[in-house]
Formats: C-alpha cells, sequence, structure tokens
C-alpha cells in the first residue's frame, strides 16, 4: 500500500495510537500537532492522504489546506469523524481504496447498516464510542458487532442496544472494501468546545507530538 499520510490533530494519544494503527495497516504515516510547523517538518508535496482532527482551529485547516493544495494538487483531504483511531484508520482506508463494488448504507432511523453485495463476501461492523470527552486526551472503546461470510444480495444488520445513541461510530469491513459511518450524533457540547479560530486557547496546552516515519 505504502501511501503516505499526514494526520493534523491535537491529542497526543489519539495521534500516536492512530499512526501505529495506520503503519501496522502498511501505509507510511505520520501526526503532528504543531500546526504551525506542518509546512516546515514534513515534505507535503509527496503525502497521498491529509487528515484533519476535530479541534483544529477552522482558520488553521483553510490555511493549511490552501498551502498544502498548491503544492500538492492530487492530496485527498479527510476530515475525521471522532478522535478515535480505528474510526480515523477507517477514514483513510475509505480515501485511498479506490471504487467500491459493495453498497453500504447506514439506516438511521432502524439504526441498521445495509449492505448490498454482489457475490459472497466476509462482512464484519466495528462499532467505536466515546466514553469521555474530557480534554485533552478523550477516550473511547468498540465492540464487534458482525463478523461473518454473507451470500450475495441484500442484508440488514442492526446495532445493538450496548452502541450508544451519541457519540457512536460503525466501520464496516467487506473483504478488503472498508466504510466509517458515524451512527450516533456528536454532543453539543463538543461543539462549544471546538476553538473557533488560531487565536482561541480556551483548551488546555497539550504535549508536543510530531512523529517521523524512518
Amino acid at each position: 500500500m505504502n501511501a503516505r499520510v499526514l494526520v493534523v490533530g491535537r491529542s497526543p494519544s489519539v495521534l500516536e495510537a492512530t499512526v501505529e494503527l495506520l503503519r501496522a495497516g502498511g501505509y507510511r504515516a505520520d501526526a503532528t500537532n504543531q500546526f504551525e510547523r506542518v509546512l516546515d517538518d514534513y515534505d507535503v508535496s509527496a503525502l497521498d492522504v491529509l487528515v484533519f482532527g476535530g479541534m483544529v482551529p477552522p482558520d488553521t485547516k483553510k490555511y493549511l489546506r490552501t498551502e498544502i493544495g498548491q503544492r500538492n494538487a492530487g492530496i485527498a483531504v479527510v476530515q475525521g469523524l471522532v478522535g478515535i483511531p480505528g474510526v480515523i484508520a477507517a477514514q483513510v482506508d475509505v480515501a485511498t481504496r479506490g471504487e467500491q463494488a459493495a453498497d453500504v448504507e447506514y439506516l438511521e432511523e432502524s439504526r441498521t447498516i445495509r449492505v448490498t453485495l454482489p457475490s459472497d463476501v466476509r462482512v464484519s461492523v466495528d462499532a467505536f464510542w466515546m466514553t469521555s470527552w474530557t480534554p485533552p486526551e478523550p477516550s473511547s472503546t468498540s465492540s464487534k458487532v458482525f463478523d461473518s461470510e454473507l451470500a450475495a444480495g441484500t442484508h440488514d444488520l442492526a446495532l445493538p442496544d450496548r452502541v450508544p445513541r451519541e457519540g457512536s461510530f460503525a466501520v464496516v469491513t467487506v473483504g478488503v472494501e472498508v466504510w466509517a459511518f458515524a451512527v450516533g450524533p456528536m454532543p453539543a457540547a463538543l461543539a462549544r468546545m471546538a476553538p473557533k479560530s488560531a487565536a482561541d486557547q480556551r483548551l488546555p496546552e497539550v504535549a508536543k507530538v510530531s512523529t517521523h516515519t524512518d
């Protein structure tokens, strides 16, 4: 695979765990929370995927997207759904896997994953959700919802009650194809917590993270 990925976010533990997952999956991945150093510390012209965390200020994100886009027009830019390493890694998979043969959608009203398959294949569904939103180190957990071979056709896979209705996400794997969905809305308090600009210093200081692939 060897796609080059840079994750720009805030939480040290989330960044480090995400890089570990991505590297284990074959990516040449790095992460940083040193927003002002991105263009100096990394060869952004060589990146394949750029991921932004939700706590990156909007003006910082806009500046980096513009500057990096001018140097690398083909880069895929991903807005992270949540600060959960497994979900972020799945979003990178989605961005790099190309056209998908299966059709997968989330039906919000019934909390069901609908999978339409062109042929028999193994399907798994993993649920992720936040257990604490406390900055700078949010915490999360996950649960295997489904993992089995399915025949060609359409199948509805219901999320169990143990998956919360707030701050929850599902990663669906069909063979080597991947989908990532938000299945429970983010709490309003989290949106209020996010910095409105680079000058917004309401969040506590965090340890510096700036990894570099050998």
